[in-house]
């Protein structure tokens, strides 16, 4: 009975260890698979790390009646992050993973698991475990690879590029008073009748009130005469000169009354006499309510000469005798044009008023305020006071916002642009909207609203660009971009790998006080091997933001450098 319960030991453990010898064996000789990582050092791309893993098993390694099961992890400070498991099987194993022959094989794995900020500093390991029917034997973990390069988390979104929405203030305003004196037919004389007209106690009014007004200056007179096209061309000159005359003399009498030395001047008055006023004819028909005015102009257009032209409109008899009573008084005349700049507060004066009462100040002069400083602080303060002077007003409440996304204040830029947009919806309001909406988070609602506007702009291309680099879309950004430098500009070519073009792009911009586009100098030296270009930039970087030389020792864009004794000097 003994030596039966003996032989039934011996067979068990023999099945056991023809089980296991498959698998001890391939796991004796693990160090036969050869493993390619592609990329060589994982990248975040599209907020993702996608891996590939090409293994080559040798010949006679994989034993026919096992299956391996392997799990790419990220092993990082603090955590891990698995990708998907792959199983690989035996020609003999009934099941449905991929089969791996005996005779040698090979397989391509790919996977992706959503990027995390801990993976910056990382390794990829892979485990394995083989299974022979009811026996099972992990495997050494294998290192892979390195790190992941996180280059194209570092889109600035949170660097907006607002719309200010312009004021329409002009400090000079041109203003002019105009004067006729109309005349009998074939006279020039100026009746006392009309120097009691309303136009002309209006003008001498005016004169008075530019002369005692600080704020208004003469620039210039015209002096104009005419005639009417009913005569004959030389009469008629001499009687629109004689016009000129009269009219001239009249105004000037006025200005001295007034005591105004302006008229003095040389070129101050300046002046013109129409023998035949042919324009003011066709201007006078057009308005008025004669039956065959549009014949009239026809004729008008038909004929150049002067004397035809009279002719003909007198064959039309009935016309005519309209004409003579309702058009050719009016143009029986001497225009008097007074021109005169109204000069508006200083800057100076400007930015007192609003510090101290900025209700006497008009909108136009409370927008233009806040283009007085360069300090956001000022700016924010300007266009409140602004707003709450003028509730009703679109750019009031726009560039509240503007101010306020450049200050970084998601939550006061979106009340203010919540009000704007109560206003009017228009594609500078949808702009605003569109870097909100980016400084949040919401990339999805902020392509929207840019892709929303009527008409793109050089701000909404900017933030679509950003928005291409966030989604991996390289290629699609430096279209948007252009050739405008920014630093998210040559973050995107430094992405598709053109480098050389990154470069002169950051070589030929200023340098960004934060450091950002000096770091970029430093991965592109890196890229290039060029240790000198690098360390440049690196130092530049960490000069304008110490900070730098944290991130850059977490950094695997730099790992062919992080023994190197320079480099180490730098950040440490």
């Amino acid at each position: 009975m003994k030596k039966i319960r003996s032989y039934f030991i011996l067979v068990i453990a023999a099945a056991i260890m023809t089980g296991c010898s498959g698998l001890n064996k391939m796991k004796q000789n693990y160090d036969q698979v050869k493993y390619e990582v592609i990329p060589e050092v994982l990248e975040t791309h599209a907020g993702t790390v996608d891996l590939t893993i090409k293994g080559t098993f040798p010949e006679k390694y994989f034993d026919k009646n096992v299956v391996l099961e392997a799990t790419p992890v990220l092993v990082y400070t603090g955590g891990e992050t698995q990708f998907e498991k792959v199983a690989l099987q035996g020609e003999k194993v009934q099941a449905n993973n991929e089969v791996i022959m005996n005779a040698g094989d090979n397989f391509t794995y790919t996977s992706s698991v959503p990027f995390d900020e801990a993976m910056r500093r990382s390794e990829l390991i892979l485990r394995v475990t083989g299974t022979k029917k009811s026996n099972t034997v992990d495997f050494d973990p294998v290192k892979l690879a390195d790190g992941v390069i996180a280059t194209s988390t570092m889109v600035e979104t949170g660097k907006p590029m607002p719309i200010i929405m312009a004021d329409n203030f002009k400090r000079i305003i041109p203003e002019e008073r105009i004067a006729d004196i109309h005349y009998l037919i074939n006279m020039a004389n100026i009746r006392n009748t009309e120097l009691k007209s309303e136009d002309i106690a209006a003008l001498k009014e005016y004169l008075s009130l530019v002369n005692t007004e600080e704020d208004l200056e003469f620039i210039d007179m015209l002096v104009s005469a005419y005639a009417s096209p009913d005569g004959p061309l030389d009469f008629n000159d001499k009687l629109a000169s004689k016009r000129l005359e009269s009219a001239s003399k009249y105004i000037k009498r006025e200005f001295e009354k007034s005591e105004i030395e302006d008229i003095n001047k040389e070129g101050f008055v300046k002046s013109q006499a129409t023998a035949e006023d042919w324009e003011g004819f066709k201007t006078e028909v057009q308005n008025s309510n004669i039956e065959d005015k549009d014949l009239i102009i026809r004729v008008l257009s038909m004929y150049s000469d002067p004397a035809v032209r009279e002719q003909e409109i007198k064959n039309m008899a009935s016309a005519f005798e309209v004409l003579k009573e309702q058009v050719l008084p009016k143009l029986r005349r001497s225009k008097l044009v007074v021109n005169v700049n109204k000069i508006g507060r200083s800057d100076e004066e400007i930015l007192e008023q609003i510090n101290s009462d900025p209700t006497v100040l008009d909108l136009e002069e409370l927008l233009y305020a806040a283009t007085l400083t360069d300090d956001l602080e000022e700016q924010l303060k300007y266009y409140e006071i602004t707003a709450k002077q003028n509730p009703k007003c679109l750019r009031a409440h726009n560039n509240v916002a503007s101010v306020e996304l450049e200050l970084g204040d998601v939550d006061a830029a979106k009340a203010a642009l919540e009000k704007a947009k109560a206003i009017k919806n228009d594609d500078v309001v949808k702009n605003n909207l569109g870097f909100l909406a980016l400084m949040q988070g919401n990339i999805d609602e902020a392509e929207e609203y840019f892709n929303s506007m009527t008409s793109s702009t050089d701000e909404s291309k900017y933030g679509l660009g950003s928005i291409a680099i966030i989604n991996g879309d390289y290629d699609r950004a430096v279209n948007y971009f252009d050739n405008e430098p920014s630093f998210n500009n040559a973050l995107a070519h430094i992405l598709k790998g053109d480098l050389s073009k990154a470069k002169n792009m950051l070589d030929n911009m200023e340098m960004c006080k934060d450091g950002g586009t000096s770091y970029l100098k430093g991965v592109i030296g890196a890229r290039m091997d060029n240790k000198d270009y690098m360390i440049g930039g690196l130092r530049e970087a960490i000069t304008f933001n110490p900070d730098w030389a944290g991130y850059v020792l977490e950094d695997v864009e730099f790992a062919k450098f992080f023994n190197d004794a320079d480099f180490l000097s730098l950040v440490q």
